[in-house]
């Protein structure tokens, strides 16, 4: 095991009593913090969102344009 323990060592702690214990009134010190994030997160592209909106327009439009030359009856399916 390389990595050492959060907590800080019981002989190089000031305030301690013999065995480790601690003066009535003290407050042992805190454990370190070991959460959290241990580098920045990437940020992510806003080329594909963008392409994907752009993509659905399309095709929306396409459908619409669809739709409208059927009810005309300018499409003769069937």
């Amino acid at each position: 095991m390389t990595a050492l323990p959060p907590d800080p060592e019981p002989e190089k702690t000031p305030d301690l009593e013999p065995g480790g214990g601690v003066s009535p009134g003290d407050t042992p010190p805190d454990s370190g913090q070991t959460s959290g994030l241990s580098h920045p997160q990437p940020m992510p592209s806003k080329a594909m969102p963008i392409a994907w909106l752009v993509l659905i327009g399309v095709l929306v439009v396409l459908a619409t344009g669809f739709v409208i030359a059927l009810g005309l009856g300018w499409l003769k399916l069937g």
